[in-house]
């Protein structure tokens, strides 16, 4: 598990879990090309094969993408392409839907591409927004609702993707 910070409730889940855990900040990197090439070497080392973005706020460069293409997911709170792009994370997007009067969001697992939150989507699922949601209770239900079914079904998806190719290659 990588996070991009130190403070992240998710290390705290992998150490009591036995997961290795590591914290590869940009700001701590220097630079972006920096923050790129530790983390791909951070992946590449332990082998890694599939990338899943969650709540991971760093943007990943050109080198990482080239590294994992069509290799590396997100998962997005809104129903892409709406309240999506660059600045578009965590309440400010419930307070954008909110803000519209939309009827109807939810959350969007994606592909990773150069375009922040415009890689091919690979699952969707819709929430309806009631009168009275806050943008706090708005993200809970989306994440609850949405987020944590899509996601864990977008990453079963690929990994038997990933394993019928290569048992093509191998047989």
């Amino acid at each position: 598990m990588v996070s991009s910070s130190d403070k992240a409730y998710a290390l705290t889940r992998a150490k009591q879990n036995g997961i290795e855990a590591i914290t590869v900040s940009r700001k701590g990197c220097g630079s972006q090309e920096a923050f790129d090439n530790t983390l791909l070497a951070a992946l590449t080392e332990r082998r890694i094969e599939l990338v899943v973005l969650a709540g991971y706020l760093s943007i990943v460069g050109e080198n990482v993408l080239k590294g994992f293409r069509e290799r590396i997911i997100n998962v997005h709170p809104s129903l892409i392409p709406s309240f999506c792009g660059k600045g578009f994370y965590g309440l400010k997007v419930h307070e954008e839907a909110l803000r519209c009067g939309v009827k109807v969001t939810g959350a969007t697992v994606h592909h990773v591409s150069e375009v922040v939150d415009g890689g091919r989507i690979i699952l969707q699922k819709a929430v309806e927004v009631q009168d009275g949601d806050t943008p706090e209770s708005l993200q809970k239900k989306v994440m609850d609702e949405a987020e944590q079914i899509i996601l864990p079904k977008a990453v079963e998806m690929l990994s038997l993707k990933m394993i019928k190719e290569k048992t093509r290659v191998k047989g």
